[in-house]
């Protein structure tokens, strides 16, 4: 059984930072693309970055390319998001996922495993 577990988030002032990471047990998260998504009260889900499984690619919303970074470490079976520059738009919970597609593929329908989710609140 997979088990994705975030951490890391938190409250922060507007222009701050956190880093949230992501635990992948019961499977190798090798060959799967890791991603990030959040949403809010109210909001649909929505991608914010994912990498591929070797680290050689990685994508980003336009809302937060050049502020987030995303990274893996396979060997650890973990993956992270370092928010700098954090806005009060970026409050919402925090998603990791899996998916067996590429970085091109952006659709929370094909994630093949979720995380319950981390809380980031960025205050003004």
């Amino acid at each position: 059984q997979v088990q994705v577990v975030e951490s890391g988030g938190g409250l922060v002032q507007a222009g701050g930072s956190l880093r949230l990471s992501c635990a992948v047990s019961g499977r190798t998260i090798q060959g799967y693309t890791m991603g990030w998504f959040r949403q809010g009260s109210g909001k649909e889900r929505e991608f914010v970055a994912n990498i591929a499984w070797n680290g050689a690619s990685s994508a980003y919303a336009d809302a937060v390319k050049g502020r987030f970074t995303i990274s893996r470490d396979n060997a650890k079976n973990m993956a992270y998001l370092q928010m700098n520059s954090l806005k009060p738009e970026d409050t919402d919970v925090y998603y990791c996922a899996l998916s067996a597609y590429g970085t091109a593929e952006r659709r929370q329908g094909l994630v093949a495993h979720w995380g319950q989710g981390t809380q980031v609140t960025v205050s003004s």
